[in-house]
């Protein structure tokens, strides 16, 4: 069974064993764990077979958003992604198109239910919480709608520690920990009423919501006013071999490997610099998953410094000005190959170079899921968007501008109260992009412990400095706020090592002198230990450089931020450089002896339910002179299972290669309703 057995950080688990069936073969999986989970702990990432193609298909988002893990589960077709295992299901292989069921006579015993609440919130993740908690707050009834069976979002994905303020955001507390604060928060309310694994399908202009409540029941919600928090989905990219099994989202990765304890992979190519892919790199370390490296077509990390350094040390390359060519294999992904680009974006085909990977992870950016931010506005309600359905920005950005959006939705809802300016200006910081990178300061290295902090860049970050039992470190620069750099400004440092043991960006050491050449360090280690007390360990700077090799003296674990503290002997020379422990081998990161350049661009595939592409799109817009996305429906762009949600957010780098301007083209239709709903649900029972 490919399960995580051992992690740094989280609890390793199991459940009530259970036994299923796939396409007749006898499997094990948990009780309501994610059919797709329980499938990949089987080894089977193989989901359908296309009618156009015979193409395999595989999971994207594992977030419910696309359908591209449906499978047919006993005699239905549904998404395995969001569909509980129970025992004794059979689950097959969609082969082409499901059939319909043999018996049409539906038995239409349901009497629609109707909630009645003051505000309605899509979305129980960061924003959604904290605006769910100021609403209750002041007196509001709330009704939450979360298609999961847990509060949090992406928050439960997330096994690192937060960035932002401690006062306002939890900085220094991993993301699933946070999650559970907030539940409790939550749950605590009388006047919050939660809808798990409930999904809203359509607002309607009677201001009611209609959602398929518990994945079998559709009921409605009459409400006053509307809190849109549902976050962001996805993005795809357009290269050949981008639907092969094994190529999907860095967060289904996450939700694999971080929430249900899945070994999904054993190398991952990652796709992105920015804080999804650099994080993406760290928790697949964590679960002692090979990382080949990072490409970013970008001349820069877009992501936090510290993020990437933190991987870099850790042994893993970031190859910037660089982009992915194709990915080849059969029936999953095998091999990627990447070039370098030139100065207008072109591929340099002189350095192309193949790797091999059983799976590559797409972090180029995420959607806002706002449609029905737009519908309710477009209908007059009162409404609000909050989160990443808002802004793409940090989750402690997100728990911030929910407190804001909860005050706001009072506000229109004839509440009188003022919403602190402070707010605000905290909010602003908060989802603040990284800014000016300073040079290291000299450190003198004494008899005592000194913190030596490997941070350099204007990030939104405080808790060091909130820690340190002794007020010894402080925030200094000309921003005034927590985007300043840390600082050790009162030399009266015990060695107590929470400073290193809260940072996020695992930035912070302490150094003290033994001897004339040696000295001692203390460093933060969040992976597997495979190492003890008297062996040797490579010690890296901050940009990943071997420095030398370091003999461990002890190791202990601050069970309050679940960081191992790890002291190693080394040269006085080096210490104060000295960050990281290598985790991971060279050899891993190696290109293939060959580079594989058999491909073809316009093959790649745009719309991945129906399988059209790039050549196809770009053929049908010059020759009918395309003004309109709905015009593309002829050729099925759009028309899959996913309602457009993917292919829609590449629609204009496609209209831009056959030479039409986006910008005049009128965009395509949404669905009335979002997610798949049996016709029976729908239809309500009549009389007695």
């Amino acid at each position: 069974m490919n399960r995580i057995t051992q992690h740094p950080v989280l609890e390793t688990k199991s459940g009530k064993e259970v036994v299923f069936h796939f396409d007749g073969r006898e499997m094990k999986g948990f009780e309501n764990e994610p059919v797709s989970s329980a499938l990949f702990a089987n080894g089977i990432k193989k989901f359908s077979i296309h009618k156009k193609d015979d193409s395999p298909q595989g999971i994207f988002c594992a977030n419910g958003q696309c359908s591209q893990c449906t499978v047919i589960i006993d005699g239905m077709p549904l998404k395995s992604c969001v569909t509980p295992l129970k025992n004794g299901m059979d689950v097959r292989t969609l082969n082409h198109v499901p059939e319909l069921p043999h018996d049409d006579k539906a038995d239409f015993k349901q009497k629609i239910e109707e909630i009645i609440t003051d505000v309605l919130i899509i979305g129980g993740g960061p924003s959604g919480l904290t605006s769910a908690i100021e609403l209750a707050r002041l007196g509001f009834n709330i009704v939450i709608v979360e298609d999961k069976d847990k509060l949090g979002g992406k928050l439960l994905l997330q096994t690192h520690k937060f960035f932002g303020s401690q006062e306002d955001s939890y900085a220094g507390t991993r993301g699933f920990e946070i999650a559970a604060l907030l539940e409790k928060q939550i749950l605590e309310n009388n006047n919050i009423t939660v809808l798990y694994e409930t999904s809203v399908v359509g607002i309607y202009k009677d201001k009611k919501a209609g959602v398929y409540k518990n994945n079998g029941k559709y009921s409605l919600i009459d409400f006053q006013g509307i809190i849109v928090s549902g976050g962001a989905r996805e993005r795809s990219l357009v290269f050949p071999g981008n639907d092969l099994p094994g190529v999907y989202g860095a967060g289904a990765f996450q939700t694999l490997v971080n929430r249900d304890l899945i070994r999904s992979s054993e190398k991952v190519f990652i796709v992105g610099s920015g804080n999804v892919g650099l994080i993406a790199a760290y928790h697949a370390l964590q679960a002692g998953i090979g990382v080949v490296g990072i490409v970013d077509i970008m001349d820069k990390v877009s992501g936090y410094k510290v993020h990437a350094d933190k991987i870099k040390r850790m042994g893993v390359p970031v190859h910037l000005k660089t982009t992915v060519l194709a990915a080849f294999g059969h029936e999953k992904v095998e091999k990627v190959t990447v070039a370098e680009v030139d100065k207008d974006w072109n591929p340099i085909l002189s350095t192309a170079r193949t790797y091999e990977t059983d799976t590559l992870l797409i972090a180029a950016g995420l959607t806002p899921v706002d449609e029905f931010y737009n519908l309710a506005d477009r209908y007059g309600f009162k409404v609000i968007k909050t989160g990443d359905a808002d802004e793409i920005a940090e989750a402690s950005s997100a728990m911030f501008g929910g407190r804001i959006a909860g005050l706001k939705m009072a506000k229109l809802l004839g509440k009188d109260i003022e919403i602190d300016p402070s707010f605000y200006e905290k909010a602003e910081v908060l989802k603040s992009k990284p800014g000016q990178v300073s040079e290291p300061k000299p450190v003198v290295i004494k008899e005592n412990f000194t913190p030596v902090f490997q941070c350099f860049q204007e990030i939104p970050c405080n808790p060091c400095t909130t820690v340190c039992p002794k007020g010894c470190i402080s925030l200094v620069g000309d921003m005034k706020n927590i985007m300043d750099i840390p600082d050790y400004t009162l030399d009266q440092c015990t060695g107590c090592g929470l400073c290193v043991a809260i940072c996020p960006g695992l930035a912070v050491s302490l150094v003290r002198k033994l001897e004339t050449e040696t000295a001692e360090v203390i460093l933060p280690h969040e992976y597997i230990l495979n190492f003890a007390p008297g062996d040797k360990i490579d010690v890296t700077d901050v940009d990943g450089n071997l420095l030398e090799k370091a003999e461990v003296v002890s190791i202990r674990l601050n069970k309050i931020f679940k960081t191992h503290l790890v002291t190693a002997k080394m040269s006085l020379k080096n210490a104060h450089k000295a960050i990281g422990i290598r985790v991971q081998d060279k050899a891993i990161t190696e290109p293939y002896h060959e580079t594989i350049l058999t491909f073809l661009p316009e093959n790649a595939i745009v719309c991945r339910c129906e399988r059209v592409t790039v050549k196809e799109i770009i053929g049908f817009i010059k020759e009918f002179k395309v003004n309109d996305v709905n015009q593309l429906k002829q050729i099925r762009v759009g028309m899959g299972a996913c309602g457009s949600k993917t292919c829609s957010v590449l629609l204009p780098r496609i209209f831009k290669q056959a030479g039409v301007d986006y910008c005049n083209v009128s965009p395509g239709t949404v669905r009335p309703l979002t997610v798949e709903v049996p016709m029976n649900s729908l239809i309500e029972k009549q009389g007695n």
